[in-house]
């Protein structure tokens, strides 16, 4: 796995990923549970990898490795 997420992709990968988690604890039933899917964005951020880009062949990572 070489690294396909660049600086400003992560940033905004955690953002969205916490927006969405916030939505865990501010909506009532199970449409709470869709706030889950925030882990997504968070994950991929934080490990530098996307497997959506890698299938697309998308790099928005500068260096390449």
């Amino acid at each position: 796995m070489t690294t396909n997420v660049g600086k400003i992709d992560k940033v905004l990968r955690i953002i969205a990923g916490i927006v969405l988690l916030a939505l865990f604890f501010l909506l009532d039933g199970s449409a709470r549970w869709l706030g889950l899917i925030g882990l997504v964005p968070l994950i991929t951020a934080f490990v530098g990898w996307c497997p959506a880009y890698a299938m697309i062949g998308v790099n928005t990572c500068p260096v390449r490795q």
